[in-house]
Formats: C-alpha cells, sequence, structure tokens
C-alpha cells in the first residue's frame, strides 16, 4: 500500500486580496510546503462568513491569480469554490 505524507503548508501570506461586489473576500495566499513555495486561494463571505481555503491550489502564481479572477468575474460564493477549482484545473492541465 502506498501512503503519501501530507506536507502542511506554512508561512501563509497574503499575496492579492480582493474585495468583490457580492460582498465576498478573494485572495491569493502564498506560503511554503517544505522547500517548494505553493499558492492558495481563500474565499470569505462577509454576510454569511462562509470560509473556503484551497492551501495548495497551485506552484505557479499565474494560476492562482487567474482563478481567482475568474472567481471575482463570476462572484462565486465560497461554498463552489472546490467544484470550480475542479472544473478549472480539468481545463487548464
Amino acid at each position: 500500500m502506498f501512503t503519501k505524507k501530507k506536507i502542511p503548508v506554512t508561512d501563509k501570506t497574503i499575496y492579492m486580496e480582493v474585495y468583490g461586489q457580492n460582498k465576498v473576500a478573494y485572495r491569493v495566499i502564498v506560503g511554503r510546503m517544505g522547500n517548494t513555495v505553493t499558492y492558495g486561494i481563500e474565499t470569505e463571505d462577509y454576510i454569511s462568513g462562509n470560509v473556503e481555503v484551497i492551501p495548495d491550489f497551485s506552484k505557479n502564481r499565474e494560476d492562482a491569480i487567474s482563478f481567482v479572477e475568474m472567481l471575482i468575474k463570476n462572484k462565486v460564493p465560497p461554498k463552489y469554490v472546490y467544484i470550480k477549482a475542479l472544473d478549472y484545473l480539468c481545463k487548464t492541465i
């Protein structure tokens, strides 16, 4: 049986934050997984209080920014972030 050791994301910092018209904050966060820099996504709905985080979305900053721009453009609430991430990654990989 193969098991993969999960490496936590540390040293997180907000790289970019945009407050959308739908009262949702969209953030690109940068952190480290071991010696590797990774970019994550965080969304926070200021009305409902819902927060969703994908701490290791991509190792590529442009992919993370592009994805957040798509979320903002489509006014995606936090509860749909994982669905949109799967859709985005299927189209870009």
